[in-house]
């Protein structure tokens, strides 16, 4: 990778992270665009393997950033550039947000009884919704398109409704998830 690509990265994470209103995972989806369709930086397993990894390990769900860095980075020359990678991807998905959370939380907390910030609250919702539904049909792209796949999106709905309306705790509708995804994939 030349100079200004590792620049375009960067720049590009910086963009992105004004667009991760419900997280870094929501902008997945054009991350995905970018990094796999676009620039062919990354495979798509890369970037599936990358968001599977950070979130089966503890800590914030922000680490499948800093793995698409390390990815993208040794793919283009190494270590070093595995840590460049690495750096600039944070780096540029933390920084804008970060800041920006500052400043509006503080704001938001000064005008919270205004109808225009109880209305902005409001109407996140749906959004962080749709863009967590959209990482989730994109890595349902894997295994072919992803309306091929109605047996993995039987189980999540099946999933979200015992979750919702049930009290049976997550980690057995998970483990019960793993388990039919892996036997239905196998």
């Amino acid at each position: 990778m030349q100079y200004t690509d590792w620049l375009y990265l960067f720049l590009h994470f910086l963009s992105l992270s004004l667009l991760s209103v419900g997280g870094a995972l929501a902008a997945a989806p054009d991350m995905h665009r970018f990094l796999v369709d676009q620039q062919h930086w990354l495979t798509h397993t890369q970037f599936n393997s990358s968001i599977t990894i950070a979130q089966a390990a503890p800590g914030p769900n922000v680490l499948f950033i800093a793995l698409m860095g390390w990815n993208i980075g040794l793919n283009a020359g190494g270590m070093l550039s595995g840590l460049l990678g690495m750096s600039l991807t944070m780096i540029g998905i933390l920084l804008p947000s970060t800041l920006f959370t500052y400043g509006a939380t503080r704001w938001i907390h000064r005008n919270r009884d205004k109808r225009a910030v109880r209305a902005f609250r409001l109407g996140m919702g749906p959004v962080v919704v749709g863009l967590v539904l959209a990482t989730g049909w994109i890595m349902a792209g894997t295994h072919g398109l992803p309306w091929e796949q109605w047996p993995l999106w039987t189980i999540t709905a099946i999933t979200i409704f015992l979750m919702l309306r049930t009290r049976i705790h997550i980690l057995w509708l998970l483990a019960i998830g793993a388990i039919l995804g892996s036997t239905l994939l196998s």
